[in-house]
């Protein structure tokens, strides 16, 4: 495989781009993500079905808006809460001001293994 600046090393890059909780992730086998709260036990296998591009070596597929049949298995590592978010508003002079807090219900995911179609 020749050498890229994006690539210096020449090892074999192996992601897929996958949508869960109306965002979009970056994952790769063995890697550790945390997503929006999803309904599954800790320890419990799940497949997202929702992959919109995957690359393999010098092999990229790219999703319309997904790739049928291609799948990520993960597993579920922990269920809980995000760091605080503050939210403040304010008004000058008219003396408002709003503190609240947020914590968002997150699930952890470890990825085992990227399905092609």
């Amino acid at each position: 495989m020749p050498l890229s600046p994006h690539n210096p090393r020449g090892v074999s890059i192996n992601y897929a781009i996958v949508q869960t909780g109306g965002k979009q992730y970056r994952v790769s086998p063995g890697q550790r993500v945390s997503v929006e709260k999803l309904e599954a036990e800790e320890g419990e296998v799940i497949e997202l079905d929702q992959v919109l591009m995957i690359t393999n070596d010098d092999d990229i597929a790219v999703g319309t808006p997904t790739i049928e049949g291609a799948k990520v298995i993960a597993e579920v590592e922990k269920q809980g809460k995000d760091k605080k978010i503050v939210v403040f508003k304010y008004k000058s002079k008219v003396r408002y001001r709003r503190k609240r807090g947020h914590r968002q219900l997150i699930t952890e995911l470890l990825v085992r293994e990227i399905v092609p179609a």
